[in-house]
């Protein structure tokens, strides 16, 4: 029997995230802390102690690093009501990067660096990136990772450079994806490096401009100027990285869409009092078939991509590691949420392309997010070759 009822403590939960971030988070969607570049640190930090204040901070997180453990479905059903403004995830300390790099390091980590790295991130303290995107180097493609590393027997020196770093200016936790050369003491390949950001060595470059702001620090171009670490700083194995990678992108994949089903349900529920209230031509605009007929498609698309999201967290819950299932997911919501939010732009009319409203930041996100954790392309790609496998 397939089952699709929400537990009522859970559906309780939900409803008490739901009016935190409306009650407490959506009023700081005006601040001027938010900037292009996302979020500054002093706003986050604000929001976080809002959150740590109902109890509602890193609720992802194990149970034996101060978490509730929460299933892949119950993420789901949460992550849903906190992504209802784009400030709740970062309140919560459920956003990206930091909840990817929560959930790989808790489970690769050795102890020491789990107190030294995770924990701190875990307790809303400070950030984390994950360093692995390069111009001309790795991206949609991670085996194409130009970023070396040499390896003396006891220190690594790291050479490379990077963008699109979401979060760089300012993290403290910094996970960085180098290729470790050929040498006589560890295995060679893609090696996963734990080091502070104020290390000497990581020089931050400058904050790129991009559509999105919904991300704490922006995104940042990096370079590692040998940049020294001792033996101690491999997280997990040498030559093992992008197996930890994909640990950490088939759930990150699913949160992003978790996320952002979230914000679209709130262009599309603005949208809606919009074209109850909003007159033309004698009647409702929302009368008209050009608009109910948008807003039908959006009700449709918001259901569709819950329960592919569903389909996908229950795959997991129940040991299935969904690889399949989550690219369909990332690739199939990412393209339909889009949509919503486009529709939601054209149902509001001219005030949809201005600030009046937060639908035009969610469309310009909502556009970045068919980005994030691989574009649609190489998951349909990805997908198309299991297909074809049979």
């Amino acid at each position: 029997m397939i089952d699709f009822s929400i537990p009522a403590d859970l559906a309780a939960e939900r409803d008490r995230v739901r009016r935190f971030v409306i009650d407490k988070i959506v009023p700081y969607e005006r601040d001027p802390r938010l900037t292009s570049h996302g979020p500054n640190d002093e706003l986050r930090a604000e929001l976080v102690e809002l959150a740590r204040a109902e109890n509602l901070l890193t609720v992802q997180a194990p149970t034996e690093l101060g978490g509730r453990g929460l299933t892949h479905i119950e993420q789901a059903v949460l992550y849903e009501a906190a992504g209802w403004s784009t400030l709740g995830p970062v309140a919560m300390n459920c956003a990206a990067p930091d909840e990817g790099n929560m959930f790989l390091l808790s489970r690769v980590a050795n102890p020491e660096q789990v107190q030294r790295y995770l924990m701190p991130v875990i307790t809303g303290r400070q950030r984390s990136v994950f360093a692995m995107t390069e111009p001309g180097g790795a991206g949609s493609d991670p085996g194409q990772l130009a970023t070396s590393a040499s390896f003396d027997g006891e220190n690594f020196v790291i050479n490379g450079h990077k963008w699109l770093i979401t979060g760089a200016n300012g993290a403290k936790t910094w996970i960085i994806m180098a290729r470790l050369e050929a040498n006589p003491h560890a295995p060679e390949g893609p090696t996963l490096f734990l080091t502070e950001g104020d290390t000497p060595g990581i020089v931050v470059e400058r904050t790129m401009n991009t559509m999105d702001r919904n991300y704490v620090g922006g995104h940042g171009v990096v370079r590692f100027d040998n940049l020294t670490l001792p033996k101690e700083s491999v997280l997990g194995e040498t030559g093992q990285a992008l197996r930890y990678a994909q640990l950490r992108l088939a759930p990150a994949r699913l949160t992003h869409c978790m996320r952002w089903l979230g914000a679209a349900e709130r262009a599309h529920s603005i949208a809606v009092e919009h074209a109850r209230t909003r007159t033309a031509f004698g009647r409702p605009i929302g009368e008209h078939e050009g608009v109910s007929f948008m807003l039908a498609d959006n009700e449709i698309a918001l259901h569709q991509c819950r329960l592919t999201i569903w389909h996908a967290c229950w795959l997991m819950d129940n040991g299935d590691k969904a690889r399949h299932e989550s690219s369909m997911a990332k690739s199939y919501v990412s393209e339909e949420l889009f949509k919503v939010a486009d529709r939601c732009v054209q149902v509001l009319g001219g005030i949809g392309i201005s600030d009046e409203t937060v639908v035009e930041m969610i469309f310009r996100d909502m556009r970045a997010f068919r980005l994030y954790d691989g574009p649609t392309e190489v998951h349909k790609w990805a997908i198309g070759r299991q297909v074809l496998r049979g």
